[in-house]
C-alpha cells in the first residue's frame, strides 16, 4: 500500500513508510467490538502482514477509547469471518481467538499498541496481545469478566499472566480491577505511559524507531521470542478459555450478574 490512508466503515489502515497503522474506527461505540469490527482487525493485520512494504504495526482506537470490549448490543454474524462457506463451519475460535494467533504467531512484525483510552474485555486481550503497549495516563485496563459471570477469552488467561505473572493475573482478573496507565506499566501490562493527548504522536514516534532497523532483524527477533516465551499449543488452549467461558455463561449465576450489571446493582449468588 503506498503511503496514505484507507477507511472501510470501522477500521481505518494508513501507512507512514514502512509503518502501518490500523484503528479501530467506532468512536461512537467506544469502539466495541461486532463482528464487522472483530474480523475487520484481523484481515487489517494479515493484510499487513503479508505486505513487504509494512515493517512495523501500530494499532489503535479512534476518539477516547482503545475498545469497550464486546458490543452486546450489535446482532451476530458469522458469515462476516472473510473464509469459505465451509471454512466458517469449521472455525471454533473466531475472530477473539485470532487476536492472538494471528498478531502473536501468524504476524512476525512487531506490532504496538497504542492505548490511547478504554480497553475492556476483548479490547483488553486485543491489546495484550500486541508485542508492546504504549497507554495513555488515564487510559482504564479492565477484564471484566466476573461482573458478568463469564471467564476470559481472546487469549487473555495466557497474554495476561506472560506479561504480569500468575499471581498478579490472579489478582487482576478475580478483583475486577481497573488500572490506569501509571499503575498498567507498574503490573507490566504496558511498557510506557504518556499523557493522554500524546498517545497518537507517541505511537507513531516510537514506530518509526522499530522501522529504522532491518525488517529481517525484527522478525527473526519476534520469532525467536515468541518461541520462547510460548510454551503451550495456543489454539488449543484458546479452545479450553471457550469452552470454560460458555460453561461460565450457561449457569444461573452468570444470567443473575448480567441482570444486575444492566440493572445497576449488586447480583444475588448462589452457586449454581
Amino acid at each position: 500500500m503506498p503511503d496514505g490512508v484507507s477507511k472501510t466503515k470501522v477500521v481505518e489502515t494508513a501507512q507512514d513508510g514502512h509503518v502501518r497503522t490500523i484503528t479501530l474506527n467506532r468512536p461512537e461505540k467506544k469502539n466495541a467490538i461486532s463482528d464487522e469490527l472483530g474480523w475487520a482487525v484481523v484481515g487489517a493485520v494479515e493484510e499487513a502482514a503479508a505486505d513487504e512494504s509494512v515493517w512495523v504495526i501500530a494499532l489503535t482506537g479512534a476518539g477516547d477509547a482503545f475498545c469497550a470490549g464486546l458490543d452486546l448490543t450489535a446482532e451476530r454474524n458469522p458469515s462476516l469471518a472473510p473464509h469459505s462457506a465451509q471454512d466458517v463451519q469449521l472455525d471454533d475460535i473466531g475472530w477473539v481467538g485470532r487476536f492472538v494467533t494471528v498478531l502473536r504467531q501468524r504476524c512476525d512484525k512487531p506490532i504496538v499498541a497504542g492505548v490511547n483510552g478504554a480497553a475492556v474485555g476483548a479490547g483488553l486481550s486485543l491489546a495484550m496481545a500486541a508485542d508492546i503497549r504504549i497507554v495513555a495516563r488515564g487510559a482504564k485496563l479492565m477484564a471484566g469478566y466476573t461482573r458478568i459471570g463469564g471467564s476470559p477469552d481472546g487469549g487473555l488467561s495466557w497474554t495476561l499472566g506472560q506479561a504480569i505473572g500468575y499471581e498478579q493475573a490472579m489478582r487482576f482478573m478475580l478483583e475486577n480491577r481497573t488500572v490506569q496507565g501509571e499503575e498498567a506499566v507498574q503490573l507490566g501490562m504496558a511498557g510506557e505511559v504518556v499523557d493522554d493527548d500524546q498517545v497518537g504522536t507517541r505511537l507513531a514516534e516510537y514506530c518509526q524507531s522499530l522501522a529504522q532497523w532491518s525488517p529481517i532483524t525484527t522478525r527473526l527477533t519476534k520469532r525467536a521470542i515468541g518461541r520462547a516465551t510460548t510454551g503451550i499449543d495456543v489454539e488449543q488452549h484458546l479452545r479450553f478459555e471457550l469452552a470454560n467461558i460458555r460453561r461460565a455463561f450457561a449457569s444461573e449465576d452468570a444470567q443473575e450478574c448480567r441482570a444486575a450489571f444492566l440493572e445497576k446493582r449488586k447480583p444475588v449468588i448462589k452457586g449454581r
